[in-house]
């Protein structure tokens, strides 16, 4: 009789277990599918350019929140290097597409490089460095990046210095190109949108990025997935049951350098310029830290939540705050608190409620994971 109590309880436990949560993710499925729609249609929905720009961001910064959210959530590794393999796979793409001109085989070549150059940094810091406790290994990362900031503002005959490096990019990728033409020999429009190389770049950028993310889920949900997140959870009791935790520590530093430096070739594309502000500065690695919070640990979907929301407060919140000012002018103190270069200040409390009300990040805490589980 007790044993079938509960086991009555245990499944009543589970069934509002579900119920709690099934909401929840019928927010996040559902928003992750609209954001994927918008980003597929972005060049027709949004045709101009600042828009366009903003799109193709978010397409390259979920890969990048993505690959860091490997290391952070799934394994408990913290790391502060994460821009310097984002920014050898923009450098390498820059050098070469500078040195050899505008083809595929200088973006395939210097990229190429880049991220084995990523992969071979990241062995190196894995192997000398995962054995330690987090806050050195953390450090030990931090200065390996502050390193490469330093070698990239040095370096200017190859990476032109504070500078940076701008080139020219393949034909097919340039507004100029036509992807279709009608009988007049002008560019076939779709939805009053030409259809030319720009275009063709913006889905270059989005189908890649889209690979590499499904690819970055299809690990999570692999049993690699599972030992990281053994590994997360108590890494001595993996360990103990045969576990080589160094070997799976390092290995998925690789994975995570490696795909940043593929997120670091398709900014550098896009960008067709490529500088230490853009690629290596420290204001990334903490724009990548809070949109892995925001989003939550440990989710995957929480990049893409966490990057589409930080991404739209930096590039639209002054603009916003500009049209509060104008239409609350007549009140007393209102404008002043909206005047728009006080973006900061309402991102920071925005960031703060966003901690409060869903402290294991927005997707985490609606689909009750407790951003960590």
């Amino acid at each position: 009789m007790a044993r079938n109590s509960s086991a009555l309880a245990s499944k009543s436990l589970r069934g509002s277990a579900i119920s709690a949560t099934w909401p929840g993710r019928l927010v996040v499925y559902g928003a992750v599918a609209l954001i994927g729609l918008a980003l597929a249609l972005a060049p027709f929905l949004f045709p101009d350019v600042r828009s366009q720009e903003v799109a193709a961001r978010i397409c390259v910064f979920i890969v990048l929140v993505a690959s860091y959210d490997l290391l952070i959530g799934y394994t408990g590794i913290v790391s502060f290097a994460h821009t310097m393999f984002f920014g050898l796979g923009a450098y390498g793409t820059a050098i070469a597409l500078k040195t050899m001109g505008p083809g595929f085989e200088a973006i395939l070549l210097g990229g190429g490089l880049g991220v084995v150059a990523a992969l071979v940094l990241a062995l190196l810091i894995g192997l000398l460095s995962l054995r330690v406790k987090a806050i050195f290994f953390a450090m030990v990362t931090l200065s390996a990046a502050s390193v490469m900031m330093v070698l990239a503002s040095q370096l200017s005959d190859f990476t032109g210095g504070e500078d940076g490096i701008t080139y020219s990019i393949p034909r097919l990728f340039s507004p100029a190109f036509e992807l279709l033409s009608d009988a007049e020999g002008k560019a076939v429009r779709l939805f009053g949108v030409p259809l030319n190389g720009k275009i063709a770049l913006y889905y270059f950028v989005f189908i890649s990025a889209l690979v590499l993310f499904l690819a970055m889920m299809r690990i999570v949900a692999s049993p690699l997935g599972s030992v990281l997140k053994a590994i997360r959870e108590n890494e001595l009791r993996a360990e103990a049951i045969g576990y080589r935790v160094v070997f799976y520590r390092t290995t998925i530093f690789c994975i995570a350098a490696g795909i940043a430096a593929c997120a670091g070739i398709l900014r550098a594309v896009w960008l067709k310029y490529t500088g230490p502000d853009v690629v290596l500065s420290f204001d990334i690695m903490i724009d990548i830290l809070l949109m892995v919070v925001i989003g939550g640990m440990g989710t995957m979907l929480g990049a893409v939540i966490g990057v589409v929301l930080m991404t739209l407060a930096q590039y639209y919140l002054k603009d916003l705050m500009a049209l509060g000012a104008e239409a609350t002018g007549s009140l007393p103190l209102v404008p002043d608190l909206l005047y728009p270069e006080r973006w900061l200040l309402w991102l920071g409390l925005g960031f703060i409620l966003l901690v409060y009300f869903f402290p294991s990040g927005i997707v985490g805490t609606l689909l009750g994971k407790g951003g960590q589980k």
